[in-house]
């Protein structure tokens, strides 16, 4: 099982690598051929719309990487949940910004491949559901941790 945590964390670097530099070429390798990426606001993109977005020149990064990633995997697929934290520019505007995302992988002869990925925007919650355990940027360690010395308990 640690095995497959790893290999799973080692490709979402990969893809978010591939991502940073807008390889086209190493993106077409990791997406299956169905992928299918929902965008902060909850657009769809197809594998050819993600990779179009990198080989016309209109989305570019400085900056992209994943942090606070967990997996759980089952029966030839995956799911990392994890933190995605951005700089770039999509035809000419910033798109600097936190998500929580959702990586599914499946496994397709022989290897792991991503077939889909769901962003978040990482926000505050309503006034009324405010305290430590909700923070927007906590890591998951900062909130397990925050529970074990919370009055409340766990």
């Amino acid at each position: 099982m640690i095995e497959i945590h790893n290999d799973i964390e080692t490709i979402a670097r990969d893809w978010a690598s591939a991502e940073l530099r807008g390889d086209v070429v190493e993106l077409a390798a990791i997406l299956s051929e169905d992928f299918v990426g929902v965008g902060p606001l909850g657009f769809l993109l197809t594998k050819p719309d993600w990779l179009a977005r990198h080989q016309s020149g209109d989305l570019t990064y400085e900056a992209l990487g994943l942090d606070d990633m967990t997996v759980r995997d089952y029966e030839g697929a995956a799911i990392l949940i994890g933190r995605q934290l951005q700089s770039g520019a999509y035809r000419g505007n910033r798109v600097d910004a936190s998500f929580r995302t959702t990586l599914v992988f499946v496994q397709q002869e022989g290897r792991w491949r991503l077939a889909g990925s769901h962003l978040s925007p990482i926000g505050q919650p309503p006034a009324f559901a405010r305290n430590e355990r909700t923070s927007p940027t906590a890591t998951r360690a900062e909130l397990s941790d925050a529970r074990r010395h919370s009055p409340d308990g766990p």
